[in-house]
């Protein structure tokens, strides 16, 4: 039978220098991910539909990401998985032409994976906790994510449907005041587009009691489906993973950002 290990200092300097207890979110599944949403309709605000409407061209000019809406629902056919429906909103920026004046516009990217969350019945209890109880059966996700790198805008004129779309109707007020002034989400024959590349890392948590040794960062090696690589897609796809973004480094160099950087490349 194998020696148990205890908390505390390790007699070996070969080995782990410390195990150590603690309680903390195990990760029971996890991927990464690296899509590019192609042509994402983006609504203006009202100043900014009026110089779209005269515009010939838009070009990409910044990319926020300024919140991520998270749910997590059991998969019913598969026993410990569950679904993460994850609702990306952005706040985009373009420089309208001629004229170059600048639009702001907010973006809306639903996006689902399945994961591994396995199960659990333990009700957690804390001082802290406003609610004082957390649900017993459901794991939590976490979502980590970067600013999207802004490949490509386009306007383009189109049939008007009239009404409003259902993904801005009721756009939550936090978000509504990251902009200057109010957005137009009724449907417009003039329409703004934008194609983004979104890097970001999914997982499935459960609070748990661990002895660790501690390694390294951990990283997921499964990629999440439904990433596509076409036209400025391709030139996305040949951008590395940005591990450094994830997690902070041991130490500090002037290496180029990974905006500017492609496999293998500098």
């Amino acid at each position: 039978m194998a020696e148990k290990n205890m908390p505390g200092a390790g007699d070996n300097r070969s080995s782990i220098r410390e195990a150590v207890c603690i309680n903390t979110r195990k990760i029971f599944d996890s991927c990464k991910d690296k899509d590019c949403v192609e042509d994402l309709r983006v609504y203006p605000t009202c100043s900014g539909q009026a110089i779209i409407e005269r515009a010939l061209n838009i070009r990409p000019k910044s990319a926020e990401l300024l919140y991520v809406d998270v749910k997590v629902e059991p998969v019913s056919f598969k026993r410990g998985n569950y679904t993460v429906d994850c609702t990306y909103f952005y706040k985009l920026i373009g420089e309208c032409f001629p004229g170059g004046e600048l639009v702001q516009g907010l973006a809306v990217f639903h996006k689902r994976v399945m994961l591994f969350g396995s199960e659990g019945k333990v009700r957690n209890f804390t001082s802290c906790d406003e609610a004082k109880c957390c649900q017993c059966d459901m794991p939590v996700a976490s979502v980590n994510s970067v600013d999207p790198i802004a490949l490509s805008m386009r306007l383009s004129d189109e049939a008007c449907c009239g009404g409003c779309d259902g993904d801005v109707c009721q756009v939550p007020a936090f978000i509504a005041s990251a902009f200057p002034e109010e957005l137009v989400t009724e449907e417009k024959c003039r329409r703004w587009y934008a194609t983004l590349g979104q890097f970001s890392i999914i997982m499935l948590e459960r609070n748990t009691q661990l002895l660790i040794p501690a390694y390294d960062y951990c990283l997921p090696d499964k990629d999440c489906p439904g990433s596509g690589e076409d036209d400025p897609c391709e030139l996305f796809g040949r951008i590395r993973f940005p591990v450094e973004e994830f997690f902070p480094p041991d130490e500090v160099c002037s290496c180029e950002e990974y905006r500017g950087m492609l496999d293998g490349k500098k």
